[in-house]
Parts: C-alpha cells; sequence; structure tokens
C-alpha cells in the first residue's frame, strides 16, 4: 500500500501533492522553453485554488515565491519577480527579549504601573491632573471587577503613592469618583430570604 506517510514530504500541504507532482515534473524538463511553459500552467492551476485571494496585492508574486519554495529552490527559469533566498527560510529567529513581568498590584496591570510613573515625571499643571484623573478611574474599574474591595478614594490614592515608590503623592480630591459612581463604593447589603419551618 502506499501511504502518505511514507511519500515524500510537502513543501506546502495547502497546494495539495499534485501540484508537487506537477513542480517536480517540471524539474525534470529539460528544454528551457518547454519548462516555463509548463511552470506558467502550474502558477495558473495554483492561482484557480485560491481564488478568493486574486484581489490581494502581490498575489501573483507570491504564487511564484511559493512556487520557488515547492521546487526546493532549482527551478532554472527565468522568474518575473525577485526570489527569496534559501537561507531566509533555514535561518531560526532571534530570541525574544521576555519582561520580568513583576508588577506591584498584579489587578491594575504593567500599562497602569507605567502611566504613573509618566505621571510622576510630569510638571504640576492641569494636564498632569487629567492623567491622574484617567488613571485613577481605570484603577477603580479594575478594583470593582477583580478585586472585588471596595474602590475606595483613599485606596487609590494610597496604591498611587505605592506604585510611584512615593513619588507620586495625590490627594483623594485628586482622584474622587464621578458623580453618580459614589453607590459602586458602598458595600451592599445582604438580603436573607427567612425560609418557612
Amino acid at each position: 500500500m502506499d501511504y502518505n506517510s511514507t511519500r515524500k514530504k510537502l513543501a506546502l500541504p495547502e497546494y495539495g501533492r499534485h501540484i508537487q507532482k506537477m513542480v517536480d515534473y517540471a524539474l525534470t524538463i529539460e528544454n528551457k522553453e518547454e519548462r516555463t511553459k509548463c511552470v506558467n500552467s502550474i502558477i495558473s492551476v495554483m492561482g484557480n485554488l485560491f481564488p478568493h485571494l486574486r484581489d490581494v496585492s502581490d498575489f501573483k508574486h507570491k504564487l511564484w515565491d511559493h512556487l520557488a519554495i515547492m521546487s526546493d529552490f532549482k527551478l532554472d527559469i527565468d522568474f518575473p519577480y525577485n526570489l527569496p533566498e534559501p537561507d531566509d527560510f533555514s535561518s531560526k529567529p532571534e530570541r525574544i527579549a521576555y519582561s520580568d513581568g513583576k508588577m506591584q498590584y498584579r489587578h491594575y496591570g504593567k500599562l497602569i504601573e507605567q502611566m504613573i510613573q509618566q505621571a510622576a515625571a510630569m510638571e504640576d499643571g492641569e494636564l498632569k491632573n487629567h492623567l491622574i484623573t484617567l488613571i485613577s478611574n481605570h484603577m477603580r474599574k479594575s478594583l470593582l471587577s477583580w478585586n472585588k474591595d471596595y474602590a475606595t478614594d483613599d485606596r487609590i490614592a494610597m496604591d498611587i503613592k505605592g506604585i510611584s515608590g512615593g513619588n507620586l503623592i495625590v490627594t483623594e480630591q485628586q482622584v474622587k469618583a464621578p458623580e453618580g459612581r459614589e453607590s459602586q463604593n458602598r458595600p451592599r447589603k445582604k438580603h436573607f430570604v427567612r425560609k418557612n419551618n
């Protein structure tokens, strides 16, 4: 029996084994003119497999790149486009540098910490006060949704001071909740239903 597991591995499986066989056949044609005609026919068939991508820019260029990859860059024809180098596919990408991930208050997130550091470095003024208001509103939302704690103005002011390392000291007035949000900070009353015995 002839199983796919025993056959040659496909360079680009999305085109299927028949297209790969066509490319392999094109490699065996000795006449360059005949080989070029055969390759142009293969490109047409490859384009018909993905008709919804025909309007995408550089679609033809991608097809020729894929043909070169499937032929292992051994096709001796005049390509209409500059092809990628084989080394581009064998080289390993550089290792990504990971952040240390250390956060004082995980429920606020890394961005809030960076914004607080930025606010601490700003000069006093209306812009700084506006930024503090935006930061405190976001911190309040985070506390209410993640920490299940009371998002009081005092608590947010203390957290801002802690995150900034004491460089940004804000008043309760600066972090005061907008009107209509005070009710969110109050503890909820528990209602008990008395069961009849």
